[in-house]
């Protein structure tokens, strides 16, 4: 008999992410396959058999956004608390930070996102990110048309934006969910960051604020 080695934690985190994306595509492919319509922001039709893509974008951001929020309060946030109450020296002995990879520490919030949509995106059409106009990392900058024109309408709406695009020859139902600034140290690190301070030196960050957005792009090739 083989002893079965424990899995790491990254592993294990592709795995789940694996499973829970392979659900929420399962679905977009039922919806695609009974669903059309077009427009943005409008709802459209729910077929009784299926689920319109525009809907299936909003199941797969709340459970994005319900795993970045459980990462940031429960284990992000739990290096220095514990309980709510201050541990200085953390629950362990890592903390949350930018080089996490050089430094034995964890990735931020941000970072664990993107290593999930990579992962997501690893031979497959379907694809999200994080972009944002005061991008500090400039794979989240927004590059398309339909990228800059949904990232400036969130700005000014603080609302999603859902339209279909044409990328490559291939149609995409995509959303932009406002990426809001609903935590302090989220305010604090982009306020601080040098590339923030060079860049974008006039822009201060205040919370509540929209800070960039969540973009899903669902492939709906073949839909009625």
């Amino acid at each position: 008999m083989f002893e079965k080695r424990p899995q790491s934690w990254f592993s294990r985190l592709r795995a789940k992410t694996v499973g829970i994306l392979s659900m929420a595509l399962a679905t977009a492919f039922l919806a695609v396959s009974c669903a059309g319509g077009s427009g943005s922001g409008g709802s459209t039709t729910v077929a009784a058999a299926g689920i319109a893509p525009d809907i299936v974008a909003d199941y797969i951001h709340t459970v994005m956004a319900a795993d970045r929020t459980a990462y940031t309060k429960h284990v992000v946030n739990r290096l220095k608390k514990l309980e709510g109450k201050d541990k200085p020296d953390g629950v362990i002995d890592a903390e949350a930070n930018e080089a996490w990879q050089q430094t034995d520490g964890i990735p931020l919030p941000a970072q664990m996102f993107r290593l999930g949509s990579e992962i997501a995106s690893d031979g497959s059409p379907f694809t999200y990110n994080l972009i944002s106009t005061w991008n500090i990392n400039d794979n989240h900058a927004p590059k398309t048309d339909f990228e800059k024109k949904a990232m400036d309408t969130v700005n000014e709406t603080g609302e999603p934006y859902k339209e279909y695009q044409e990328v490559g020859g291939k149609q995409y139902f995509s959303a932009l969910y406002p990426d809001k600034a609903v935590a302090e140290a989220c305010v604090t690190c982009h306020n601080t960051h040098p590339v923030h301070l060079e860049r974008f030196p006039d822009k201060v960050f205040e919370m509540g604020e929209v800070m960039g957005g969540v973009i899903i792009n669902i492939p709906v090739d073949g839909a009625a």
